[in-house]
């Protein structure tokens, strides 16, 4: 446990005793009893609202995902921490909006990995490893480079495999991986092969774990890197799609001997909508493997199942997710912070606590996850968090609480800005350049594909959102709007 640990000294004093005590004690004794669950929380990559047959896909289809969705709660207005990677798991991570929590972009840090979670942020895996969950991280970290702050070895989680660098993880076939403090040299894709798919690796370490972990309380944080860009795997996956998606699409990426490549640069893919529909296939098998391994274990019924994306859609690297209608309803791409960009498809499942087949529009984000995560495994949540627990309504039980409003930032493209209180959404582009600047309002009781900007005709609301926005975010020296 770290020292300076919340923001509030006096406060953080008393909630760390009774976390690290009560919590603790009480964590261990009602795993003896079965109370205290186990958490797999899956965070797919650029997986878009629409790409989901739960969530309306026609062009393939996710038996597994879909069976979660039948057998817990489909959220339908649920919405990731921010509209790329680094930041929206920081937002997850620390339960604070990109307004207040400490990563706010996509940072780079050479020559391997992201700008650090500080020291001082207390995390998701911190918080549970305290009441006596064992913690385990595979897939991609990207909060933090290799030994620094934000390693994830120093947030929390005891176990990691996978990528530390969200650039890196752009690779599927990449030279090396990282287990826990140890760089793991790939040898078979050594002199430009692509022989070991780095995806497979990852998802048997992850059911090692659930195994390794049985009699534990155990926390799987599994950021899947699929459907990221590249769109590269294995023959036998992609062989069930191709010739079925036409017209193909055809993308010239990074060869071997590019400077980018195995360094970043997505590879190239002559079928990238059967890539496409195969690698969302193969997260959802990898998805229907996990459930599989909790039965063989016997750990189905006292175990919370989480899926969801950390942003919207992306169009790199040959993607399309205009062909396959990846943002659904909504308008915009990863990098946008109209709602295709920011809301995700999110599904829960607890057998015997969350009721089969329901659907919800509760309002909630990635910053909601701690605080639920919190009341649901009888933790005390830090102070000076923005989330509110959503468990009222992931157990059909209690007064759900509501966010007076939800408020995003994005450092990329001269600044964007976007706050969403009750059905008005407000998004402004170009908040760095003055001259350039753009302020949009949206009804989206009326209009959630965001198309008709009414704020000219509602000054009032655009003058009340536009001072939640100034209030809503701390200065950051990093990140400076």
């Amino acid at each position: 446990m770290k020292a300076s640990l919340w923001a509030f000294p006096a406060l953080a004093t008393v909630a760390l005793a009774t976390v690290t005590t009560s919590c603790g004690r009480q964590g261990q004794a009602s795993r003896g009893n079965k109370q205290q669950p186990n958490i797999i929380y899956i965070l797919a990559d650029d997986l878009g609202y629409g790409d989901l047959s739960c969530y309306g896909q026609k062009l393939f289809q996710t038996p597994h995902i879909d069976r979660l969705a039948s057998e817990g709660i489909r959220f339908t207005q649920h919405y990731s921490g921010c509209t790329v990677s680094a930041p929206s798991r920081s937002s997850l991570m620390t339960g604070q909006t990109t307004g207040h929590t400490p990563v706010r972009g996509n940072k780079e840090w050479k020559p391997e990995g992201q700008w650090p979670l500080p020291d001082s942020a207390f995390t998701l895996p911190e918080m549970l490893r305290a009441a006596g969950y064992v913690t385990g991280a595979f897939g991609k970290w990207g909060l933090g480079y290799p030994g620094s702050e934000g390693d994830p070895l120093r947030q929390g989680i005891d176990e990691f495999y996978g990528y530390n660098c969200q650039r890196m993880a752009h690779n599927y076939y990449p030279g090396h991986l990282w287990d826990n403090d140890r760089k793991v040299i790939l040898e078979e894709n050594r002199d430009n092969r692509l022989e070991v798919y780095a995806p497979e690796l990852i998802h048997d370490r992850a059911l090692q774990f659930i195994e390794k972990n049985r009699d534990k309380p155990f926390f799987l944080f599994y950021p899947n890197v699929i459907p990221h860009a590249e769109l590269l795997l294995p023959d036998e996956y992609l062989k069930e799609f191709r010739g079925k998606l036409l017209p193909e699409k055809s993308f010239k990426g990074s060869e071997a001997g590019d400077p980018a490549f195995r360094k970043g640069g997505y590879g190239s893919q002559p079928e990238a909508h059967a890539a496409f529909a195969a690698m969302v296939t193969l997260l959802d098998r990898q998805v229907g493997e996990i459930v599989d391994k909790l039965k063989e274990l016997g750990l189905e019924k006292n175990t919370l199942i989480i899926f969801t994306s950390d942003n919207g859609p992306h169009n790199e690297g040959g993607a399309d997710p205009d062909f396959f209608d990846s943002n659904g309803p909504l308008r915009g791409y990863k990098r946008d912070l109209y709602e295709g960009g920011i809301r995700v498809p999110m599904i829960a499942r607890w057998p015997g606590k969350i009721k089969g087949g329901t659907t919800t529009s509760h309002l909630s984000a990635f910053w909601d996850v701690m605080p639920t995560l919190a009341e649901l495994t009888g933790i005390t949540p830090p102070p000076g968090i923005d989330g509110i627990s959503f468990a009222p309504t992931l157990l059909g039980k209690g007064v759900q609480e509501k966010h007076d409003y939800l408020y995003w930032e994005f450092h990329e493209l001269e600044g964007r800005q976007a706050v969403r209180r009750n059905n008005w959404k407000m998004v402004r582009y170009h908040v760095l350049n003055p001259e350039k600047v753009t302020t949009e309002l949206y009804d989206l009781s009326m209009d959630p594909g965001e198309s008709e900007n009414v704020a000219p005709t509602h000054p009032g609301v655009v003058e009340e959102l536009l001072k939640i926005m100034n209030e809503a975010r701390t200065p950051s020296k990093e990140y400076n709007f």
